[in-house]
């Protein structure tokens, strides 16, 4: 593959990345949209399209890093590099991103995966006691995190049809791109 095609595929991949970021900041505001956001979809996103991984997970975290540092500046007014959920956010959009570099075809089993797994992975790391200052409403115990789990459920639901949402927006657009400027495609794509 050509560097001009590199290149002008890994700039599309990581504007497409950085402009859904952007929805991430105007969804806080609205309690009725919390966690409607794109973050699952961009994740596992860049895990299936950079074709050199060390770049998805470069660009999907820096790009959530960044707009958690806006985001938690606007509920504090205080700027602050890290906040309590900063590292297992990374954790979960690592594995995430991880989960989508492994997809090699998008298939339908592939999609529902595609679908089910950001959400999922979030759910259960994100909720767990002892993360995310949840500490003082649940107990340390396997009854405490599925109180938390159930609580959670609302906040999932939207982070589930966010990914749907968005998720739609970016490998549709991704591949009806595709499908109209050769540079956007892979020499494997291009050989078929």
């Amino acid at each position: 593959m050509s560097l001009q095609k590199i290149n002008t595929r890994n700039i599309i991949l990581a504007l497409m990345i950085i402009v859904l970021t952007a929805v991430r900041l105007l969804t806080f505001k609205y309690q009725v949209w919390s966690n409607f956001t794109p973050v699952g979809a961009i994740a596992i996103f860049g895990g299936v399209y950079f074709n050199e991984k060390w770049k998805a997970y470069f660009i999907v975290l820096l790009t959530f890093f960044v707009s958690d540092v806006i985001i938690n500046h606007s509920y504090t007014s205080h700027w602050s590099l890290w906040s309590s959920d900063t590292f297992w956010n990374c954790v979960c959009f690592s594995i995430i991103v991880l989960i989508g570099s492994q997809v090699k075809k998008l298939t339908i089993v592939n999609s529902i995966v595609i679908l089910l797994a950001p959400v999922t992975i979030h759910w259960l790391i994100m909720d767990l006691p002892w993360i995310n200052g949840a500490a003082s409403l649940y107990p340390y115990s396997l009854l405490g995190y599925w109180e938390a789990l159930v609580a959670a459920i609302p906040f999932e639901r939207n982070m589930l049809l966010g990914d749907a949402a968005f998720g739609l927006v970016l490998f549709g657009g991704f591949e009806l791109a595709k499908s109209k400027y050769t540079a956007l495609r892979t020499n494997r794509e291009l050989a078929l």
